[in-house]
């Protein structure tokens, strides 16, 4: 059983910034990627950024250089934090993780989401 518990989400005004955690436990042997995803209302999930086992990030174009991906391997845990934050930047933000279980099988494993909220 794998289990990811996202935090760190909240309510925050045009301009601000927040960090969010997602932290992978169970029977993890090792984990590849993790990765961050965001549905917003009436819209399909859309990918946010991803980080390499090894720590190398990708981005959406659409981001601007305003969020950023990592990870801390001995936690298990995958960050985003977001800067400078906007209205259409409202979602749920879900984090995923490919993941190699004791049992020697991998599974690609989401977390139950955090709400981001950007409004004045």
């Amino acid at each position: 059983q794998v289990q990811l518990v996202e935090s760190g989400g909240g309510l925050v005004q045009p301009g601000g910034s927040l960090r969010l955690s997602c932290a992978a436990s169970g029977s993890i042997f090792s984990i590849n990627a993790m990765g961050w995803y965001r549905q917003a209302p009436g819209k399909e999930r859309e990918l946010v950024a991803t980080i390499s086992s090894d720590g190398k990030p990708t981005y959406a174009d659409s981001l601007e250089g305003r969020f950023t991906v990592s990870r801390d391997n001995a936690k298990n845990t995958v960050y985003l934090q977001l800067n400078s934050l906007k209205p259409e930047d409202t979602a749920v933000y879900y984090c995923n993780a490919r993941i190699l279980t004791f049992q020697k099988n991998w599974y690609t494993y989401w977390g139950q989401g955090t709400q981001v909220t950007v409004s004045s």
